[in-house]
């Protein structure tokens, strides 16, 4: 038996070394095909399954969808000009990014076209990337996912900037003459061990009029004002981010303010170089309408392979005004 089980491992564990190397092999002869600094082609495809322990609509209720579905087309030009379109295929061909910039320098670049506003740290990751499956529900509440506009993004001795100009509607054609404004500062901090603390700031004001904010179903009268902070952590063990972001505007039809507050904190551990386990609790409120609700969430993600991956996540709600509600959600994903 004992000599079995050495044989075993004798021809186990130099079929998986080599399965790595002939994966590994085929993904850095792919990235030599289809990825170069003038023209880099993406790919992330995620399938999704989400389930409410009770019979409602929490999560998604109870279904199978496609999750980001998404080609990425990129590139730097010898110019300094640089490209970027981003298209998702759920339901209809869309497009999410649009973009064509100049970078004059490494410190400092300009890009027009549909680009996100930088008003939320959880914002800004690709859905590849996220720490969760789904994103604070911050993000959703307050904001758009991409604006029109010109962003002007730079970075200097630990210090970076994002300054935008957008029409404030989304990626809706047309405008009403009025424009959103937001800005962005921060500065990062190294630490040991590969590790770093980046401190920001977010701000930005929409003076759009009949402007649909994020996906409340609420409808601001005229200007509306953004703000926040976040500080993120990250090291080769732990890691984690805390951010506060608040809006505030005139509720449309009312004459009554509404102030929208959300604000949540994530910490993570690397357990292993494939594995992650995660917790966050995020909390969400209105004041006009009484809405208060904490959601705690616990995740797994694993790096299966260099190409797939696979996040749980179980949540936990706790609202003031229906009942405590509960669910599981995963994701399988291809990202290249």
């Amino acid at each position: 038996m004992k000599k079995l089980f050495l044989l075993s491992l004798l021809i186990f564990v130099p079929l998986t070394l080599l399965q790595a190397q002939t994966e590994t092999s085929i993904v850095s002869d792919m990235e030599d095909r289809f990825k170069s600094e003038e023209f880099s082609v993406g790919l992330l495809l995620q399938s999704v399954g989400v389930f409410s322990l009770d019979n409602d609509n929490f999560n998604g209720g109870r279904q199978f969808e496609l999750g980001a579905t998404r080609l990425d087309i990129r590139g730097e030009l010898p110019s300094n000009f640089m490209y970027r379109m981003q298209v998702d295929f759920r339901r209809n061909p869309s497009i999410l990014d649009a973009q064509v910039g100049y970078r004059f320098s490494d410190q400092f670049r300009v890009v027009a076209g549909a680009f996100k506003p930088f008003l939320s740290a959880d914002l800004d990751p690709s859905p590849a990337n996220t720490d969760f499956i789904n994103r604070a529900r911050l993000v959703g509440s307050m904001m758009n996912s991409r604006e029109i506009g010109v962003t002007a993004l730079g970075e200097s001795e630990g210090f970076n900037y994002r300054f935008g100009m957008y029409n404030g509607n989304g990626l809706q054609g047309g405008n009403d003459n009025r424009f959103l404004y937001t800005a962005r500062l921060g500065y990062t901090v190294p630490l040991e061990n590969n590790g770093n603390v980046n401190f920001g700031l977010n701000g930005a004001i929409n003076t759009s009029e009949g402007e649909q904010v994020g996906n409340t179903g609420l409808t601001s009268a005229g200007d509306r004002l953004t703000y926040g902070a976040f500080v993120k952590y990250d090291s080769d063990t732990f890691f984690g981010t805390i951010e506060f972001l608040q809006t505030d505007f005139e509720l449309l039809g009312s004459g009554l303010d509404e102030t929208i507050t959300g604000f949540y904190a994530t910490v993570g551990n690397n357990i292993t170089d494939q594995s992650q386990l995660l917790a966050r609790w995020d909390h969400l409120s209105y004041d006009l309408t009484g809405i208060d609700s904490n959601r705690v969430v616990l995740g797994w993600n694993y790096q299966a392979t260099q190409l797939v991956s696979f996040q749980l996540n179980g949540l936990l709600q706790f609202n003031d005004v229906v009942d405590n509600q509960a669910g599981i959600s995963g994701n399988l994903q291809f990202h290249f």
